[in-house]
């Protein structure tokens, strides 16, 4: 089995790990790691709680142990792309973690907060830069922030970003970095469109996969119960006042939802707090951290706002509404029974949602067994319907969708990249000069790379 010692990491890092207590990598970082340590460009496709940020950000911080440079101002040499601000400031703290033995400036820029702080922040330069899409654009119309410095560019989440719409913000992004970069894009899922991201942004990449869908769904134990939209909130109420729940994540399809079930909870006795795009910052990490202490037993939380959340000790979730998206379906329950638990994953399915429970079920490759109702709720749950029955999609446009629009230049297939006047590096902490060259590249911003 590979343990952290094998992977060749700088002895700073290690110190960190081992303050950690991590001994051995995750698989995705097991993979990972040794491409990245190459200079190789990296498509992984992995969810949320395999260790991914762990395996972008410790072969990242080891290059820049390697070869060092000075900070310049308004300026980054790792950017890292979030879909929203909980995950930026999840990966951002991340950084910090892993470098707490090294000189590295870690920022963070996202909406939600005042953007003249942003701007002071990054006057001296940042070493990384976590940020979410349109902030970050933000930043640089604004001049706060030159992209020209760029030389490892990582996407997190990136299908969640497309889902956001944020394809056309991306492709700008894009174009502001050097050509002659490294690139690591991350993924859930791999939809054609991130395929195609993939071919535009990345050279020659490699790729790595691990906790397929189906193993989430394998590992975490699901139940549905057919219910009107009107007894919804008196069923959620009967499920979540159980003394056996120890932390429930609560799905709802729109942030007036999630306030709504808020108030229903409160106002029968039960705490909840939820998180959403209508609150602040503040409010957000507020609710997150209740959570995460065990203060608040309920989040109730939409899709959007839930992204990229890592919390342990999740025992139950609740799909409030059924998504229509079956893939966002398996990323909600793999909130639960993290490394190597079981969880339950629990399904409110009104009529008009059946459509998207079989889709789901097709998905996943098996049926979901149906609930009883709890022993002492009043709430009379619907049949069973006929599991031959004809259902049609319901009309409207698909939740959870989005993005899309032009499609950007894709560079030359084929052939490595050119080879040029390697970019410089400042020496000191016994870092090496000249250009990066692992794996026999050397990064260059004369060459062109498509």
């Amino acid at each position: 089995m590979t343990k952290f010692s094998d992977l060749g990491l700088n002895p700073l890092l290690m110190r960190a790990i081992a303050e950690e207590g991590y001994e051995t990598p995750t698989p995705i970082q097991a993979q990972a790691i040794p491409l990245l340590l190459e200079d190789k460009d990296l498509l992984g496709i992995a969810q949320t709680g395999t260790g991914k940020t762990a395996a972008f950000a410790l072969p990242t911080l080891d290059f820049m142990l390697e070869y060092p440079q000075k900070r310049r101002a308004r300026s980054a040499r790792v950017l890292v792309l979030a879909p929203t601000r909980e995950l930026a400031g999840q990966i951002a703290e991340s950084f910090r973690t892993y470098s707490r033995h090294m000189d590295c400036n870690v920022q963070t820029v996202f909406g939600g907060v005042n953007i003249k702080t942003q701007r002071r922040a990054l006057q001296g330069g940042a070493d990384v830069l976590v940020a979410t899409p349109g902030r970050l654009l933000d930043l640089v119309g604004q001049k706060a922030v030159s992209l020209k410095e760029v030389e490892v560019l990582i996407l997190d989440e990136a299908d969640q970003m497309l889902d956001m719409g944020f394809i056309h913000d991306l492709k700008k992004i894009v174009a502001q970095v050097p050509k002659d970069r490294q690139t690591l894009l991350f993924s859930a899922t791999m939809p054609k469109l991130i395929s195609d991201l993939a071919q535009q942004f990345l050279d020659k990449p490699e790729r790595v996969s691990v906790t397929p869908q189906s193993t989430t769904a394998e590992r975490v134990d699901q139940g549905i119960y057919h219910v009107s939209n009107n007894d919804k909130l008196d069923l959620l109420f009967d499920v979540l006042n159980n003394p056996e729940i120890d932390r429930a994540l609560v799905f709802t399809r729109t942030k007036h939802g999630a306030d709504k079930v808020v108030r229903k909870l409160l106002a029968k006795g039960l705490d909840a707090k939820a998180i959403h795009g209508n609150k602040s910052q503040p409010q957000r990490q507020k609710a997150l951290d209740a959570f995460k202490n065990g203060n608040c037993k309920v989040l109730v939380a939409t899709d959007i706002a839930a992204r990229g959340i890592d919390i342990d000790g999740i025992s139950h979730v609740v799909n409030f509404e059924v998504p229509n998206v079956s893939e966002q379906y398996v990323h909600r329950i793999g909130r639960t029974a993290r490394a190597g638990r079981t969880g339950l994953a629990m399904s409110f399915v009104a009529e008009d949602e059946r459509y998207y429970l079989r889709d789901i079920e097709k998905t996943i490759g098996m049926q979901i067994d149906v609930l009883k109702a709890p022993a002492d709720s009043k709430v009379d749950l619907l049949p069973t319907p006929d599991p031959n029955e004809r259902l049609f999609k319901p009309k409207g446009p698909a939740r959870g969708t989005g993005g899309g629009g032009r499609t950007g230049q894709r560079r030359p297939q084929g052939g490595s990249r050119p080879q040029g006047k390697p970019k410089a590096h400042g020496a000191g902490n016994g870092g090496k000069q000249g250009g990066r060259s692992r794996g026999g590249k050397k990064r260059n911003l004369e060459g062109a790379r498509g």
